[in-house]
């Protein structure tokens, strides 16, 4: 009979306390984190799946986090814009309230420095170091500071000297607009226009004056307009001159028969004879057209010359009169970044302005939502506040109401988009549709996340009843090997043989 040894029985017993010991290391591992294994390996057949599972995961939350990064930048640009749109809401209330109440141009100007000040803020908004209305330059602010806008920076011309100098040429050396009214003969009257791009262009005219014959405006363009009394007319009888405006507007210059004398604006008075009548329709032609020239057309050059301020970028300075001097100029030129102040400093791409910022927010889902400040919604706004607030107008002038009717009228038009261009509330909507699509997917992708979390949990996690019965039996297994290695550890021959 063989007799086994007892030492080799001893170290048998010992490595399975060993290696019961790990497992129970590795049971409350699995207890303390939740999951079977710390390394893919440890899953079994399962790993592969769980790699999959867990870069699907990855992925979903890297959507979220760009969802709710995009939705922050879209909701500070929608506070802004709404912002913007009041401003404009109240600058043009404020300016009919004006008009109906007779208050100040200079009042005007004033709240219409502060809220340009406003909208520049507005504008220059950022979203961590991100300009959010500079297009895709987003590490620049959009607009020049409203100082250097409306008062120009060292040699560089602001929108105050731009319309000053529009101004000028647009009325002329004679401040009548270069209109230029002359006597043929001492029974005629004549007016024409300059071949320029400035002052005021005739149209067309209409008459209800009996004894007067009216010829033109003839000429391509029109330029020339006759009247040749043969008679004296009736009182009542009138001369409707349509004209062209530098900002592409247009107007009635009407002049009325009267017996008066003298007349009032608008009227010339009845001579004695078709002599008498011509020579009194001339001076008052003149007076008139002079008038209207520091009303009308002064409002008017005031806004083309914003105009072309407003139209241009980086790529495009503005146009300038080609002056000085001014009054005489014949012509415009190109301004450049050096003598003109550049009011939108953003990046001014031709492409749709929305694609100048995209973000990813599903496997085959982007949002656009770029701004840019140049935008005829925004700029409209901008140029129509720095308008009002650039314009200057002589309280003391005997035509300073009437000035300033004329501009407001024009601004209050613009503002309240009545050619049907894009407004403030178009951008808001396309931004809008990028935040429902957004909203759409972060619910899709907390589903998802739900769903494949729960699957990965089946993969890769284990049940905490299941840990811990399991533990309970290891204990009590290796309680009984270790009672049994302790029994065979006393044990020798002498206590085997008896």
């Amino acid at each position: 009979m063989s007799i086994s040894s007892i030492g080799s029985q001893s170290a048998s017993a010992i490595q399975m306390l060993v290696q019961m010991r790990a497992q129970l290391n590795d049971l409350q591992r699995q207890m303390s984190t939740g999951q079977k294994s710390d390394t893919y390996a440890g899953l079994g057949l399962g790993r592969g799946l769980a790699i999959g599972l867990q870069a699907q995961l990855s992925s979903v939350s890297a959507y979220s986090d760009t969802i709710t990064n995009v939705g922050t930048r879209i909701g500070i640009m929608q506070t802004a814009l709404n912002r913007v749109g009041d401003i404009a809401n109240t600058t043009r209330s404020t300016i009919l309230q004006a008009n109906a109440a007779g208050t100040s141009a200079g009042t005007l100007q004033a709240t219409a420095r502060t809220s340009l000040d406003e909208l520049v803020g507005l504008l220059n908004t950022q979203s961590g170091d991100r300009y959010l209305f500079s297009g895709r330059d987003t590490d620049k602010p959009a607009l020049a500071s409203m100082t250097d806008m409306l008062d120009g920076q060292g040699s560089r011309a602001g929108l105050k000297q731009i319309i000053s100098e529009r101004q000028q040429a647009d009325l002329g050396t004679a401040g009548t607009g270069r209109l230029t009214v002359t006597a043929p003969t001492a029974t005629s009257v004549s007016v024409g226009d300059e071949a320029s791009p400035f002052g005021i262009k005739l149209s067309s005219a209409s008459s209800t004056l009996s004894n007067a014959t009216v010829t033109g405006p003839t000429g391509t363009p029109p330029s020339n307009m006759t009247v040749d009394f043969t008679g004296v007319p009736n009182e009542g009888d009138a001369l409707t001159l349509r004209v062209t405006l530098p900002d592409g507007s247009t107007e009635n210059i009407t002049m009325t028969a009267t017996t008066k004398s003298p007349p009032g604006n608008g009227q010339f008075t009845i001579g004695a004879t078709a002599a008498d009548t011509a020579a009194n329709f001339q001076s008052s032609l003149n007076t008139t057209i002079g008038k209207f020239a520091q009303t009308s057309l002064t409002a008017a050059s005031a806004v083309q010359a914003s105009n072309e301020f407003f139209n241009a970028d980086i790529n495009h300075p503005p146009l300038r009169v080609d002056g000085p001097p001014f009054d005489s100029a014949t012509g415009l030129v190109a301004g450049t970044a050096a003598n003109s102040v550049i009011w939108y400093t953003g990046e001014a791409g031709s492409d749709p302005a929305r694609g100048t910022a995209t973000a990813q927010i599903d496997r085959s889902l982007s949002v656009d939502y770029g701004v840019r400040a140049n935008e005829e919604g925004i700029r409209d706004i901008v140029k129509n506040v720095a308008t009002l607030a650039a314009v200057n107008i002589n309280s003391t002038s005997p035509n300073a109401a009437d000035l300033s009717a004329a501009l407001n009228n024009r601004l209050t038009a613009s503002l309240s988009n009545s050619d049907g261009g894009q407004t403030v509330v178009d951008i808001q909507a396309e931004l809008a549709g990028a935040q429902t699509s957004m909203t759409a997917a972060k619910a899709r992708h907390q589903q998802t996340s739900a769903t494949v979390g729960d699957y990965l949990q089946q993969i890769s996690g284990v049940s905490n009843e299941e840990v811990a019965a399991q533990i309970l039996a290891l204990q009590t297994r290796m309680q009984a090997s270790m009672q049994t290695t302790a029994m065979l550890f006393q044990t020798s021959l002498v206590n085997y043989l008896k």
